[in-house]
């Protein structure tokens, strides 16, 4: 496994019932990615953070919420775009990853928030994303699609991806360039 490869659903799953957490490994994933676009900490206390529950305790070294936090943040961090959203395979059914999406999205919106605090230093475009991304939030999965359905939510996972990195980088790689600058 890469620096940069997310551990399994199913691992992150494990560990996450492990913890007592109630939440899909999805929304977990979300809220991860938003603590640390919100310019969070990178630490192994990311859990109670994002949460915001100081009774849950930080990963252990190695073990699969603490790879996903290490990959999670790599992947941020790249110039390359190489940046994933854990989703199911898309081969699953489209309830399902719609479903998914929307609990990423939930995560992430809450985290972010908590991270950033309440004015977050963000660009208009930015300011509209997290809009978008809090209605998704907000969204239902349907049942049933066609393949109109399918090519949609393959958009709105793309769309998604790159607003938490458009998100991450006013909140954190902007910072970090001024603080190179002065």
């Amino acid at each position: 496994m890469s620096e940069s490869e997310l551990p399994s659903v199913a691992d992150i799953d494990a560990e996450a019932v492990s913890f007592g957490l109630a939440t899909s490994p999805f929304e977990l994933h979300g809220a991860l990615c938003g603590w640390l676009a919100g310019g969070g900490s990178d630490d192994r206390g990311w859990l109670a953070s994002a949460f915001a529950d100081d009774a849950l305790p930080a990963p252990t070294a190695g073990s699969p919420l603490d790879r996903l936090r290490e990959a999670t943040s790599a992947q941020l961090s790249d110039r390359s775009f190489e940046f994933e959203l854990l989703l199911p395979d898309a081969d699953a059914p489209l309830v399902e990853r719609s479903g998914a999406l929307f609990d990423w999205c939930r995560g992430f919106v809450g985290a972010f928030g908590l991270a950033s605090g309440a004015k977050p230093p963000l660009s208009d475009e930015s300011q509209e994303a997290l809009a978008d991304l809090a209605k998704l939030a907000a969204a239902q999965p349907q049942d049933e699609g066609d393949e109109e359905d399918e090519e949609a939510l393959v958009e709105i996972e793309e769309f998604v991806r790159v607003a938490a990195l458009l998100l991450h980088g006013d909140c954190v790689l902007a910072r970090e360039h001024r603080q190179r600058l002065n």
